[in-house]
C-alpha cells in the first residue's frame, strides 16, 4: 500500500472510507478483506505513525485503531489523532483482545468513540461500523441544525421575557431589550412598555392582556410601538402560560420579535397581490373577491349587483403612435376619472364582510383594471337595470373630455357592457363573461356606448366558439372541399373556364361560406385554407386534362393578407410543379378592396406572379371605391363585375349604366371581363348586348362537386338550348366535352 492511493481514493466515492489500522499483518490482511467484502473502501496503515501520517493530508469517515501496537498504541494514536483539526468527531473504534474494564475505561479516556473485541465475526464488526457511520451523520446534522437555528434568532431581532405572578414586573432578557433600542443595563417594566404604542391602540392590547391574564391562555398579538429614538416599529409578542402542580398560573415566558420588516414586505406583497401596479386599482383577483362577497350579501337584502367591463376604443393607436409611455399616462388618467364616477374604496378587503351591518356592503365598490385597456366597475348593490346603465354612461361621459397625454391633446372613447345579479348571471365568472360579450357587442355597434347583457349573445358567442375550434381541425381532418361553378362563353355556348369555390363540410353538412370564410380571415386560417385551395384546385387541373383534355383556367380567390408571405410566389410555383400542371391551369382572383388595402405590398408579388405564368383576375370589380389609374400598371388579365351591378340589370337604367363604363373601360385596356351572379335570361341578353360574352350564375350552374361537373358536361351534350340573345337562340352544346375548352382570351 502506498500514500498516494491512502490519499485519493476516487474508485470508492460512494462506499464508506476506513482506515484500518493493526499492526498484525494477517489480522490486517484478513479484516481487510472482509470489511472490503461487505461495502467498506478499506486503507492500511501498519502503525500509529503512519495512520497519523497519512490523516495529515485524507479524512476517512471512520478510524479502526488496534489497542495494542508497537510505539504509538491505539490509546496514544487515538488520542493524537483527537488533536487534529477536523478530527475532534471522526468516529473512532478501538479493536482490543482485552475484555478488562480498565481497557474499556482507557478506550473511551483516549477519546475512543467505541470498542469491539477482536474476533472474525465480521458481519457483527460491519454492522458495528455501519451504527457508527449513522451516528456521527447525525451528530454533524444536529450540530448543523443548531448552528443555524442560534445564526436564525441572531437575525431574527428576537428576545425573551418572564414574567412571575406576584414576584414584580416584567423581565427582559438583554436580546429583548435591543429590540426596544435599549442597552443591556436599562430596565423596561409593562407601564414603560404601554406607553410606547399609540394610544389609539393602547386600550385595545390591554383589554386583550386582561383577557389573557384571567383565563390563562396563550398571549399572540402584532403591536406597534414607537422607540426612544422616535422610530416606528411593529413588534410580535408570543407568550404562553405555566402552572404549579396545583394547576395554578405563576407566570409566562414568551419572547418579543421585531417583524418590521416582515411586515412591511408581507403588506407590500399583499398590496402588488390585489392591486395593479400602473393605475393603483384592484386587479382582477381583489375585484373577483369582492364581488363574491357582494353577490353574497345581494342574496340576502334581495338586491342587484352590476358588473361593467370598460374597454377602451381605439387605445391601441395611441398607444403604438404616442409610444408606450404615454399609454400608461393615458391609462393613469382614465383610471382617475373612472373612480371619481363611483364611491371608489382602496382599501385592500379580505374575509368575511360583517354582515350584521347595515349598507357595509357598499365599501365594496370600485374600479378595478383586468388588464391591457380594459377595466371593470363593481356596483354592489343597483336598483335595476336602469340603475346600471345610468352609471355606465356617467362612466362614458367622463371619458369623452379631452385629456393631455404626451403633451399633446387627444380624445378617447370607450365601450361599456352590462351585467346584472341575478338575471344574467349567479357567480362572477358569469358575470364577468357576460359583460365582456356585451362590451363587444357595443364595440361592433359603432363604439362609445353602452350595452346591457342579451342571452342570446352569449349563445351565439359559444356557437362562434364551437365553430371556430372544429375550423381549426378541418384541414387536419380533410372536410373542406371544393365545388366549381362554370364559365360560360355565351357566344358559342361553351366552358372557358370554372371557379373554385371553398366549403366546408361538416359532421356530412355542407357550412355556408358566410359562416366560416369570416371566422377564417379573423383568426389567420384563411392564408392555410388558401393555399390549400390552390393545391387541390391544382390537382383537379391534373385530373381534367387526362380525363378529358382540360386546357382553360381554374380561377381560386387570394385573401390580401396572404400576400403578407414573403415566399407565397414561391410556395405556389411548388404547389404547380409537384402537381405537374401549367401556371396557366390556375387563375387568381384578388378583390379590389383587398387590393387597394395595400396596393404597394400586394403589386410586387403580382407582377412576380405574372411573370411565373399565372394570371390575375379583380374580383367584385366597381365596389372598390378607389382610382382607376392602378389598372394600367398591373398585370391584370380579367374583370369580373360584381353581381351587385348584375343584378338590376334589365330593370334599372342606372345598372346598365355602370355595367357599360366597366366592360367599355375593360376593351380599351385589352382586358377580358366577365359577369358573375347571372340568373336571368333578361340579364345575360343585356350583357351579351353591351359585349360582356363570359358569364357565370345559376342561370347555367351552381357551384358543384367536381365529379357532379363533369357529368354536367355529359348532359350539356344531349342537347341543352340556352335562352336566346338578340332574338336568336344560341346552338345547343353539341360535342362540349371533347371541345369546350375552347380559348377564351
Amino acid at each position: 500500500m502506498n500514500l498516494g492511493s491512502a490519499i485519493a481514493p476516487h474508485d470508492h466515492e460512494e462506499q464508506p472510507r476506513v482506515l484500518l489500522v493493526d499492526d498484525d499483518e494477517v489480522n490486517l490482511l484478513l479484516t481487510s478483506i472482509a470489511l472490503r467484502d461487505r461495502g467498506f473502501a478499506i486503507t492500511e496503515a501498519s502503525s500509529g505513525e503512519q495512520a497519523l501520517h497519512m490523516m495529515a493530508d485524507w479524512l476517512p469517515d471512520v478510524v479502526v485503531l488496534d489497542a495494542v501496537m508497537p510505539g504509538l498504541d491505539g490509546f496514544a494514536t487515538c488520542q493524537e489523532l483527537r488533536q487534529m483539526p477536523g478530527y475532534e468527531s471522526v468516529p473512532v473504534l478501538m479493536l482490543t483482545g482485552l475484555d478488562d474494564d480498565a481497557s474499556i475505561t482507557r478506550a473511551y479516556e483516549a477519546g475512543a468513540t467505541d470498542f469491539f473485541v477482536k474476533c472474525t465475526q465480521w458481519s457483527l464488526l460491519s454492522g458495528r461500523l455501519r451504527y457508527l457511520l449513522r451516528a456521527s451523520r447525525t451528530r454533524h446534522e444536529l450540530e448543523r441544525s443548531k448552528s443555524k437555528l442560534a445564526r436564525a434568532q441572531d437575525l431574527a431581532r428576537m428576545g425573551s421575557f418572564d414574567w412571575r405572578k406576584g414576584l414584580g414586573d416584567i423581565a427582559f432578557s438583554v436580546e429583548g431589550l435591543r429590540v426596544f433600542g435599549l442597552g443591556a443595563t436599562d430596565r423596561l417594566g409593562m407601564r414603560d412598555f404601554v406607553r410606547m404604542m399609540p394610544a389609539e391602540e393602547r386600550r385595545g392590547f390591554l383589554r386583550i392582556l386582561h383577557e389573557v391574564l384571567d383565563h390563562g391562555t396563550i398571549l399572540c398579538n402584532d403591536i406597534q410601538v414607537k422607540l426612544t429614538d422616535n422610530r416606528l416599529r411593529i413588534l410580535h409578542i408570543e407568550a404562553e402560560p405555566e402552572f404549579n402542580e396545583l394547576a395554578n398560573l405563576i407566570g409566562y415566558t414568551g419572547i418579543v420579535q421585531d417583524v418590521t420588516d416582515r411586515r412591511v414586505a408581507e403588506d407590500k406583497i399583499k398590496h402588488l397581490a390585489n392591486f395593479d401596479v400602473l393605475t393603483g386599482l384592484p386587479n382582477r383577483r381583489q375585484i373577483f373577491w369582492r364581488s363574491e362577497r357582494a353577490i353574497e350579501h345581494a342574496k340576502r337584502l334581495n338586491h342587484c349587483v352590476a358588473l361593467l367591463q370598460v374597454g377602451l376604443d381605439r387605445f391601441k393607436v395611441i398607444n403604438e403612435n404616442l409610444g408606450h409611455h404615454a399609454g400608461d399616462e393615458l391609462l393613469i388618467e382614465v383610471s382617475r376619472r373612472l373612480r371619481g364616477c363611483v364611491r371608489h374604496c382602496e382599501q385592500i378587503l379580505e374575509g368575511s364582510v360583517d354582515m350584521n351591518g347595515q349598507r357595509v356592503h357598499r365599501t365594496l365598490e370600485a374600479v378595478g383594471r383586468l388588464g391591457a385597456d380594459e377595466f371593470v366597475v363593481l356596483l354592489p348593490e343597483v336598483a335595476n337595470e336602469r340603475e346600471a346603465m345610468d352609471t355606465a354612461h356617467v362612466l362614458l361621459n367622463a371619458l369623452r373630455e379631452p385629456m393631455m397625454v404626451a403633451g399633446q391633446e387627444c380624445f378617447i372613447t370607450a365601450s361599456v357592457g352590462v351585467a346584472l345579479f341575478p338575471a344574467h348571471g349567479l357567480n362572477v365568472a358569469d358575470l364577468l363573461r357576460n359583460a365582456d360579450v356585451a362590451m363587444d357587442l357595443a364595440k361592433t355597434q359603432g363604439r362609445n356606448t353602452a350595452q346591457l347583457h342579451d342571452p342570446q349573445l352569449a349563445s351565439k358567442g359559444r356557437v362562434r366558439l364551437d365553430l371556430d375550434t372544429a375550423l381549426h381541425k378541418a384541414l387536419e381532418r380533410n372536410e373542406l372541399v371544393l365545388h366549381y361553378q362554370p364559365k360560360i362563353d355565351v357566344r358559342t355556348n361553351r366552358m372557358v373556364g370554372a371557379e373554385a369555390l371553398m366549403r366546408w363540410n361538416r359532421n356530412g353538412q355542407l357550412v355556408p361560406p358566410g359562416d366560416f370564410i369570416p371566422l377564417a380571415e379573423a383568426t389567420g386560417l384563411i392564408n392555410q385554407m388558401s393555399l390549400w385551395a390552390i393545391d387541390e384546385a391544382a390537382r383537379q387541373a391534373a385530373e381534367w386534362q387526362k380525363s378529358f383534355g382540360f386546357d382553360a383556367s381554374i380561377a381560386v380567390n387570394l385573401p390580401s393578407r396572404l400576400f403578407e408571405q414573403s415566399d407565397l410566389v414561391e410556395k405556389i410555383e411548388a404547389i404547380l410543379v409537384a402537381r405537374g400542371v401549367s401556371p396557366r391551369c390556375i387563375e387568381l382572383e384578388i378583390t379590389e378592396t383587398g387590393l387597394m388595402k395595400d396596393l404597394q405590398g400586394v403589386v410586387p408579388s403580382l407582377h412576380r406572379l405574372n411573370q411565373l405564368g399565372t394570371e390575375i383576375a379583380i374580383d367584385d370589380f366597381g365596389t372598390g371605391y378607389s382610382s382607376l389609374a392602378y389598372l394600367t400598371s398591373l398585370p391584370i388579365s380579367e374583370l369580373k363585375i360584381d353581381r351587385s351591378f348584375v343584378r338590376d340589370l334589365g330593370d334599372t337604367p342606372q345598372s346598365s349604366a355602370v355595367v357599360s363604363a366597366i366592360i367599355a373601360l375593360a376593351r380599351a385596356l385589352g382586358l377580358r371581363v366577365i359577369a358573375e351572379g347571372v340568373e336571368k335570361a333578361s340579364q345575360m341578353e343585356v350583357l351579351y348586348n353591351l359585349g360582356c360574352h363570359i358569364c357565370q350564375g345559376f342561370l347555367y350552374a351552381r357551384p358543384m362537386p367536381a365529379s357532379q361537373l363533369e357529368q354536367w358536361l355529359i348532359d350539356t351534350q344531349s342537347g341543352l338550348v340556352q335562352p336566346p340573345v338578340g332574338g336568336a337562340p344560341v346552338l345547343a352544346a353539341h360535342g362540349l366535352l371533347p371541345k369546350m375548352m375552347g380559348a377564351h382570351r
